[in-house]
Protein backbone atom coordinates (compact mmCIF):
# COMPACT_ATOMS: atom_id res chain seq x y z
CA UNK A 1 0.00 0.00 0.00
CA UNK A 2 1.62 3.44 -1.04
CA UNK A 3 -0.37 6.32 0.02
CA UNK A 4 -0.47 9.24 -3.54
CA UNK A 5 -2.37 12.00 -1.68
CA UNK A 6 -3.78 13.47 1.39
CA UNK A 7 -6.48 15.82 2.11
CA UNK A 8 -7.73 16.98 5.12
CA UNK A 9 -9.62 19.56 6.73
CA UNK A 10 -11.48 20.12 9.74
CA UNK A 11 -9.37 17.06 11.68
CA UNK A 12 -7.24 17.89 14.91
CA UNK A 13 -6.12 21.35 13.39
CA UNK A 14 -5.92 20.59 10.05
CA UNK A 15 -7.60 23.19 7.92
CA UNK A 16 -7.75 22.80 3.60
CA UNK A 17 -4.35 21.00 4.19
CA UNK A 18 -2.86 19.23 1.23
CA UNK A 19 0.19 16.65 0.85
CA UNK A 20 1.18 14.85 -2.43
CA UNK A 21 3.47 12.04 -2.64
CA UNK A 22 4.03 11.78 -6.50
CA UNK A 23 7.06 13.29 -8.21
CA UNK A 24 7.17 14.66 -11.55
CA UNK A 25 10.23 12.81 -13.02
CA UNK A 26 12.99 10.07 -12.80
CA UNK A 27 15.90 11.10 -11.20
CA UNK A 28 19.10 9.81 -12.31
CA UNK A 29 21.74 8.10 -10.28
CA UNK A 30 19.26 8.24 -7.17
CA UNK A 31 20.39 6.90 -3.72
CA UNK A 32 16.55 5.55 -3.55
CA UNK A 33 16.24 2.62 -5.73
CA UNK A 34 13.05 2.27 -7.47
CA UNK A 35 10.41 5.20 -7.01
CA UNK A 36 8.24 3.67 -9.30
CA UNK A 37 5.40 0.97 -9.44
CA UNK A 38 7.56 -2.27 -10.44
CA UNK A 39 5.04 -3.24 -13.08
CA UNK A 40 4.19 0.58 -13.84
CA UNK A 41 7.37 2.66 -14.13
CA UNK A 42 5.60 5.94 -15.27
CA UNK A 43 3.56 5.54 -12.06
CA UNK A 44 6.10 7.30 -9.69
CA UNK A 45 6.14 7.80 -5.84
CA UNK A 46 8.15 9.08 -2.92
CA UNK A 47 9.07 5.84 -1.67
CA UNK A 48 10.75 7.58 1.35
CA UNK A 49 9.32 11.09 2.97
CA UNK A 50 11.43 12.17 5.64
CA UNK A 51 8.79 15.34 7.87
CA UNK A 52 10.92 17.88 9.56
CA UNK A 53 9.22 21.03 11.06
CA UNK A 54 9.11 22.55 14.64
CA UNK A 55 7.52 21.67 18.19
CA UNK A 56 3.34 20.89 17.52
CA UNK A 57 3.41 21.37 13.27
CA UNK A 58 1.39 18.19 12.41
CA UNK A 59 3.79 15.44 12.00
CA UNK A 60 2.49 13.43 14.83
CA UNK A 61 -0.85 14.18 13.88
CA UNK A 62 -0.49 13.89 10.02
CA UNK A 63 0.45 10.01 10.90
CA UNK A 64 -2.85 9.79 13.00
CA UNK A 65 -4.96 10.76 10.71
CA UNK A 66 -3.53 8.38 8.13
CA UNK A 67 -3.24 5.60 10.89
CA UNK A 68 -7.60 6.31 11.86
CA UNK A 69 -8.27 6.29 7.91
CA UNK A 70 -6.73 2.57 7.61
CA UNK A 71 -8.61 1.52 11.11
CA UNK A 72 -11.55 2.76 9.37
CA UNK A 73 -11.03 0.94 5.95
CA UNK A 74 -9.82 -2.40 7.19
CA UNK A 75 -11.58 -2.77 10.65
CA UNK A 76 -14.64 -0.49 10.53
CA UNK A 77 -13.68 1.87 13.11
CA UNK A 78 -14.80 5.43 12.93
CA UNK A 79 -14.63 6.50 16.40
CA UNK A 80 -10.84 7.72 15.85
CA UNK A 81 -12.20 9.93 13.41
CA UNK A 82 -15.20 11.52 14.76
CA UNK A 83 -13.31 12.15 18.32
CA UNK A 84 -10.68 14.30 15.80
CA UNK A 85 -13.40 17.09 14.51
CA UNK A 86 -11.53 19.94 15.40
CA UNK A 87 -14.98 22.31 15.05
CA UNK A 88 -18.08 19.45 15.72
CA UNK A 89 -20.49 22.36 14.39
CA UNK A 90 -19.10 21.85 10.74
CA UNK A 91 -18.32 19.57 8.16
CA UNK A 92 -15.11 17.58 8.13
CA UNK A 93 -13.11 15.61 5.59
CA UNK A 94 -10.64 13.24 4.61
CA UNK A 95 -9.64 12.19 1.04
CA UNK A 96 -6.96 9.85 0.36
CA UNK A 97 -5.64 8.64 -2.27
CA UNK A 98 -3.81 5.11 -2.05
CA UNK A 99 -2.29 2.03 -4.30
CA UNK A 100 -3.26 -1.08 -3.15
CA UNK A 101 -0.76 -4.44 -4.15
CA UNK A 102 -3.32 -5.32 -7.59
CA UNK A 103 -1.86 -2.11 -9.37
CA UNK A 104 -5.46 0.13 -8.60
CA UNK A 105 -5.56 3.65 -7.33
CA UNK A 106 -8.14 3.59 -4.54
CA UNK A 107 -9.86 7.07 -3.23
CA UNK A 108 -11.76 7.57 -0.12
CA UNK A 109 -13.71 10.41 1.06
CA UNK A 110 -14.45 10.35 4.59
CA UNK A 111 -17.00 13.17 5.39
CA UNK A 112 -18.50 13.94 9.20
CA UNK A 113 -21.60 15.49 9.03
CA UNK A 114 -22.17 17.44 12.26
CA UNK A 115 -25.35 16.52 14.85
CA UNK A 116 -28.50 18.94 14.09
CA UNK A 117 -29.77 18.64 17.60
CA UNK A 118 -27.67 18.58 20.83
CA UNK A 119 -28.93 15.20 22.14
CA UNK A 120 -28.06 14.10 18.57
CA UNK A 121 -24.43 12.04 17.67
CA UNK A 122 -22.45 13.22 14.17
CA UNK A 123 -22.84 11.06 11.27
CA UNK A 124 -19.67 9.47 9.29
CA UNK A 125 -20.53 9.46 5.44
CA UNK A 126 -17.81 7.30 3.32
CA UNK A 127 -16.86 6.53 -0.49
CA UNK A 128 -14.30 4.60 -2.04
CA UNK A 129 -14.20 4.68 -5.86
CA UNK A 130 -10.96 2.42 -7.76
CA UNK A 131 -9.36 2.58 -10.98
CA UNK A 132 -6.95 0.88 -12.94
CA UNK A 133 -2.88 1.93 -13.96
CA UNK A 134 -2.43 1.57 -16.88
CA UNK A 135 1.16 0.31 -18.01
CA UNK A 136 2.23 3.91 -18.83
CA UNK A 137 0.04 5.08 -16.81
CA UNK A 138 1.26 7.70 -13.72
CA UNK A 139 -0.38 9.45 -10.97
CA UNK A 140 -1.59 12.57 -12.35
CA UNK A 141 -3.66 10.38 -15.37
CA UNK A 142 -5.04 8.30 -12.93
CA UNK A 143 -5.96 10.76 -10.51
CA UNK A 144 -7.78 12.82 -13.89
CA UNK A 145 -9.83 9.33 -14.42
CA UNK A 146 -11.03 8.81 -10.83
CA UNK A 147 -12.16 12.63 -10.68
CA UNK A 148 -14.26 11.91 -13.72
CA UNK A 149 -15.88 8.89 -11.25
CA UNK A 150 -19.06 10.33 -9.55
CA UNK A 151 -18.65 10.35 -5.64
CA UNK A 152 -21.79 8.95 -3.92
CA UNK A 153 -21.35 9.13 0.01
CA UNK A 154 -23.02 6.59 2.14
CA UNK A 155 -23.38 5.23 5.67
CA UNK A 156 -23.04 1.41 4.78
CA UNK A 157 -19.46 1.68 6.16
CA UNK A 158 -19.39 -2.04 5.73
CA UNK A 159 -20.37 -2.31 2.02
CA UNK A 160 -17.59 0.13 0.73
CA UNK A 161 -14.61 -0.78 2.99
CA UNK A 162 -15.59 -4.05 1.27
CA UNK A 163 -14.53 -2.97 -1.92
CA UNK A 164 -10.85 -2.47 -0.76
CA UNK A 165 -8.29 -5.52 -0.18
CA UNK A 166 -6.86 -5.66 3.28
CA UNK A 167 -4.01 -2.94 4.42
CA UNK A 168 -1.05 -3.72 5.93
CA UNK A 169 0.95 -0.86 7.82
CA UNK A 170 3.05 -0.52 10.64
CA UNK A 171 2.96 2.93 12.80
CA UNK A 172 5.95 3.74 15.90
CA UNK A 173 5.38 6.28 18.34
CA UNK A 174 7.47 7.71 20.78
CA UNK A 175 6.94 6.59 24.49
CA UNK A 176 4.35 9.87 25.09
CA UNK A 177 2.14 8.55 21.61
CA UNK A 178 2.28 4.87 22.56
CA UNK A 179 1.39 5.16 26.45
CA UNK A 180 4.60 3.20 27.28
CA UNK A 181 4.11 0.03 24.89
CA UNK A 182 6.37 -1.37 22.51
CA UNK A 183 6.46 -3.54 19.44
CA UNK A 184 7.59 -6.87 19.27
CA UNK A 185 7.94 -8.81 15.69
CA UNK A 186 7.84 -12.72 16.11
CA UNK A 187 9.53 -13.08 12.94
CA UNK A 188 12.85 -14.93 12.31
CA UNK A 189 14.94 -11.08 11.98
CA UNK A 190 13.85 -9.80 15.30
CA UNK A 191 15.62 -10.93 17.87
CA UNK A 192 19.15 -11.05 16.01
CA UNK A 193 18.11 -6.74 14.64
CA UNK A 194 17.13 -6.53 18.72
CA UNK A 195 19.88 -7.69 19.94
CA UNK A 196 22.14 -5.78 17.06
CA UNK A 197 20.19 -2.46 17.99
CA UNK A 198 19.92 -2.18 21.69
CA UNK A 199 23.96 -3.33 21.83
CA UNK A 200 24.55 -0.15 19.76
CA UNK A 201 22.33 1.90 22.12
CA UNK A 202 23.61 0.96 25.29
CA UNK A 203 27.43 -0.46 25.84
CA UNK A 204 25.87 -2.21 29.16
CA UNK A 205 24.00 -4.79 27.43
CA UNK A 206 25.62 -7.94 27.02
CA UNK A 207 23.27 -9.55 25.04
CA UNK A 208 19.45 -9.72 24.09
CA UNK A 209 17.71 -13.68 24.43
CA UNK A 210 14.13 -15.11 23.17
CA UNK A 211 13.13 -16.65 25.87
CA UNK A 212 12.03 -20.08 24.12
CA UNK A 213 9.72 -20.89 26.96
CA UNK A 214 7.23 -17.96 26.90
CA UNK A 215 5.62 -16.89 23.86
CA UNK A 216 7.02 -12.89 22.44
CA UNK A 217 9.50 -12.92 25.64
CA UNK A 218 12.92 -11.23 25.45
CA UNK A 219 15.69 -10.94 28.03
CA UNK A 220 18.14 -8.28 28.24
CA UNK A 221 21.10 -9.12 30.08
CA UNK A 222 22.84 -6.42 31.21
CA UNK A 223 26.32 -6.06 33.78
CA UNK A 224 24.38 -6.87 36.74
CA UNK A 225 20.64 -7.37 36.31
CA UNK A 226 18.30 -8.61 33.28
CA UNK A 227 15.27 -6.81 31.87
CA UNK A 228 12.15 -8.70 30.55
CA UNK A 229 9.90 -7.47 27.63
CA UNK A 230 7.21 -9.44 27.20
CA UNK A 231 3.96 -8.82 24.78
CA UNK A 232 5.33 -5.25 23.80
CA UNK A 233 5.82 -4.06 27.86
CA UNK A 234 8.94 -3.97 29.55
CA UNK A 235 9.25 -4.98 32.69
CA UNK A 236 11.19 -2.97 35.37
CA UNK A 237 11.55 -0.03 32.27
CA UNK A 238 13.10 2.06 34.55
CA UNK A 239 16.32 0.33 34.47
CA UNK A 240 16.68 1.41 30.75
CA UNK A 241 17.32 4.47 29.26
CA UNK A 242 14.67 6.69 27.36
CA UNK A 243 16.79 5.85 23.82
CA UNK A 244 17.03 2.34 24.91
CA UNK A 245 13.73 1.77 25.23
CA UNK A 246 12.76 3.71 22.08
CA UNK A 247 15.74 1.82 20.15
CA UNK A 248 12.83 -1.99 21.30
CA UNK A 249 10.68 0.64 19.12
CA UNK A 250 12.68 0.91 16.31
CA UNK A 251 13.80 -2.49 16.25
CA UNK A 252 10.54 -3.42 16.21
CA UNK A 253 10.33 -1.57 12.92
CA UNK A 254 13.22 -2.26 11.20
CA UNK A 255 12.37 -5.84 11.42
CA UNK A 256 9.15 -5.19 9.91
CA UNK A 257 10.71 -3.31 7.05
CA UNK A 258 13.71 -6.09 6.72
CA UNK A 259 10.98 -8.97 6.64
CA UNK A 260 8.50 -7.07 3.99
CA UNK A 261 5.90 -7.57 6.40
CA UNK A 262 3.92 -4.52 5.55
CA UNK A 263 4.14 -2.32 2.73
CA UNK A 264 3.44 1.42 4.87
CA UNK A 265 6.02 2.26 7.77
CA UNK A 266 5.36 5.59 9.74
CA UNK A 267 7.84 5.84 11.88
CA UNK A 268 7.47 8.85 14.08
CA UNK A 269 10.34 10.82 16.43
CA UNK A 270 11.63 7.49 17.68
CA UNK A 271 15.01 8.80 18.21
CA UNK A 272 14.66 11.63 20.28
CA UNK A 273 16.98 10.40 22.89
CA UNK A 274 19.87 9.35 20.72
CA UNK A 275 23.05 10.72 19.20
CA UNK A 276 22.58 12.28 15.85
CA UNK A 277 24.77 10.02 13.96
CA UNK A 278 23.31 6.79 15.32
CA UNK A 279 19.65 8.37 14.25
CA UNK A 280 21.51 8.73 10.53
CA UNK A 281 22.88 4.85 10.35
CA UNK A 282 19.38 3.52 11.14
CA UNK A 283 17.41 5.52 8.59
CA UNK A 284 20.10 4.75 6.27
CA UNK A 285 19.00 0.92 6.85
CA UNK A 286 15.89 1.41 6.69
CA UNK A 287 16.28 3.04 3.57
CA UNK A 288 18.62 0.23 2.40
CA UNK A 289 16.20 -2.72 3.12
CA UNK A 290 12.46 -0.94 1.28
CA UNK A 291 11.48 -3.64 -1.14
CA UNK A 292 9.36 -2.78 -3.89
CA UNK A 293 5.77 -1.11 -3.51
CA UNK A 294 7.02 -0.19 -0.07
CA UNK A 295 6.79 3.78 1.48
CA UNK A 296 8.76 4.98 4.69
CA UNK A 297 7.36 8.12 6.55
CA UNK A 298 10.01 8.97 8.77
CA UNK A 299 9.80 11.94 11.52
CA UNK A 300 12.92 14.21 12.89
CA UNK A 301 14.39 17.46 14.58
CA UNK A 302 17.60 16.04 13.34
CA UNK A 303 18.73 18.80 10.86
CA UNK A 304 21.93 16.27 10.36
CA UNK A 305 19.74 14.18 8.14
CA UNK A 306 19.75 17.19 5.91
CA UNK A 307 23.05 16.00 5.05
CA UNK A 308 22.40 12.73 3.85
CA UNK A 309 22.46 12.08 0.06
CA UNK A 310 18.87 11.95 -0.41
CA UNK A 311 17.02 13.27 -3.20
CA UNK A 312 15.34 17.40 -3.06
CA UNK A 313 11.75 15.54 -3.07
CA UNK A 314 12.29 13.26 -0.32
CA UNK A 315 11.89 16.26 2.25
CA UNK A 316 8.91 18.15 3.21
CA UNK A 317 9.00 20.41 5.86
CA UNK A 318 5.91 21.38 7.98
CA UNK A 319 4.97 24.64 9.52
CA UNK A 320 2.24 26.16 11.23
CA UNK A 321 0.69 29.75 11.13
CA UNK A 322 -2.55 30.48 13.32
CA UNK A 323 -3.36 33.08 10.93
CA UNK A 324 -3.78 32.08 7.99
CA UNK A 325 -7.01 30.29 6.07
CA UNK A 326 -4.71 26.78 6.58
CA UNK A 327 -3.09 27.02 9.89
CA UNK A 328 -0.60 23.73 9.02
CA UNK A 329 0.76 23.43 6.01
CA UNK A 330 3.68 21.18 4.03
CA UNK A 331 6.60 23.01 1.99
CA UNK A 332 7.82 20.59 -0.27
CA UNK A 333 11.56 21.17 -0.66
CA UNK A 334 12.23 20.07 -4.42
CA UNK A 335 9.76 23.03 -5.91
CA UNK A 336 12.16 25.40 -4.14
CA UNK A 337 15.51 23.82 -4.78
CA UNK A 338 15.61 22.99 -8.81
CA UNK A 339 19.84 22.39 -9.39
CA UNK A 340 21.46 19.20 -8.26
CA UNK A 341 24.10 22.13 -6.91
CA UNK A 342 21.63 23.60 -4.15
CA UNK A 343 22.14 22.75 -0.62
CA UNK A 344 19.40 22.11 1.24
CA UNK A 345 20.96 22.53 4.37
CA UNK A 346 21.81 25.96 3.19
CA UNK A 347 18.01 26.71 2.49
CA UNK A 348 17.30 25.27 5.89
CA UNK A 349 19.88 27.48 7.68
CA UNK A 350 18.61 30.54 5.59
CA UNK A 351 14.99 30.33 6.22
CA UNK A 352 13.90 29.70 2.86
CA UNK A 353 11.24 27.89 3.57
CA UNK A 354 10.07 29.76 6.69
CA UNK A 355 10.10 27.27 8.92
CA UNK A 356 12.40 28.60 12.08
CA UNK A 357 10.66 28.01 15.29
CA UNK A 358 9.63 31.19 16.74
CA UNK A 359 12.58 31.95 20.05
CA UNK A 360 11.95 35.80 20.73
CA UNK A 361 9.48 35.05 23.78
CA UNK A 362 12.46 32.52 24.89
CA UNK A 363 14.78 35.69 24.60
CA UNK A 364 12.24 38.33 26.45
CA UNK A 365 12.09 35.53 29.48
CA UNK A 366 15.43 37.91 30.23
CA UNK A 367 13.50 40.98 30.48
CA UNK A 368 10.76 39.62 33.08
CA UNK A 369 11.35 41.70 36.32
CA UNK A 370 11.36 39.46 39.28
CA UNK A 371 10.05 40.32 42.40
CA UNK A 372 12.80 41.36 44.91
CA UNK A 373 14.69 41.89 42.07
CA UNK A 374 15.12 45.94 42.44
CA UNK A 375 14.83 45.88 45.99
CA UNK A 376 18.15 44.74 46.53
CA UNK A 377 16.65 41.52 48.31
Amino acid sequence: MIIMDLKIDNIMLFKDFHINMSYPKKIVDSSIEDEFLTKRKNFRYKKVNILMGANATGKTSLGKVMMHTFNLISRGKTTAILDSVCHKDRSATIQMDFVDYYDRLNRINIEVIPAVKDDAEAELMICIRSVDIGVKDNYESCAKKMDLIPIVMTGDIETERAKVLPLGWMFGYSDDASNGRVSCQENDSYPLILDYTLRALDPSIKSVEKLSEVKNAYVVRMQNQDVIIQDGEVIKDNILSSGTKEGIRVAGMLSGICEGGYHFYYCDELFSYVHSDVEKAFLSVMISQLKGEQQLFFTTHNSDILDMQLPKHTFTFLKKDMYSKTPLKCVEASKYLKRNTDSLRHAVENDLFSIAPNVELIYEIENIKYVGEDSGE
